[in-house]
């Protein structure tokens, strides 16, 4: 898929520091500093995806422009809130995460191509519904996609 004289292909494993690093990228994008993130978010990220891949659906996407990486999105089953009791074949949910696209290539639908990268397959792995959080950026990429505002209810402790 080419988008606004970006690539979007599939992620490879050597892909997946940029994925990790995108996703902190995302967090800091959205004011979390330094100082609230682990230490150790690399590895861990690393191992999350390394997880997400013996099994769960995963995917991700790369944006490529100039022969650079310039955005990505991952993908996979959503492993759920609750214990898992129901069947497959009843409700498959897939959830995506970590859409991110650097600063001077925003506003060229490189989020919306990576986004329907990743319905895309998760719909190929038969999933019934896509789940996603928002940021307030990122909010009205989804909504045009036709994702639905949620009936998510919150109750912020601190």
């Amino acid at each position: 898929m080419t988008t606004h004289a970006c690539t979007i292909r599939p992620a490879r494993p050597d892909d997946d520091i940029t994925v990790a690093t995108h996703f902190a990228a995302m967090w800091a994008d959205n004011n979390v500093g330094p100082q609230q993130m682990r230490c150790d978010w690399m590895p861990r990220t690393l191992a999350f995806i390394a997880d997400a891949r013996k099994g769960r659906g995963f995917g991700a996407f790369v944006a490529e422009a100039d022969g650079k990486t310039v955005g990505s999105a991952a993908t996979q089953f959503f492993s759920g809130l609750y214990p898992d009791v129901l069947t497959t074949d009843y409700r498959l949910y897939g959830y995506i995460w970590g859409v991110y696209v650097e600063a001077g290539w925003r506003r060229r639908k490189l989020g919306e191509g990576l986004t329907r990268a990743c319905v895309d397959h998760l719909r190929l792995k038969g999933c019934s519904r896509v789940i996603l959080h928002a940021t307030p950026f990122g909010r009205p990429v989804y909504e045009r996609l036709g994702f639905a505002a949620s009936n998510e209810m919150r109750l912020d402790l601190i």
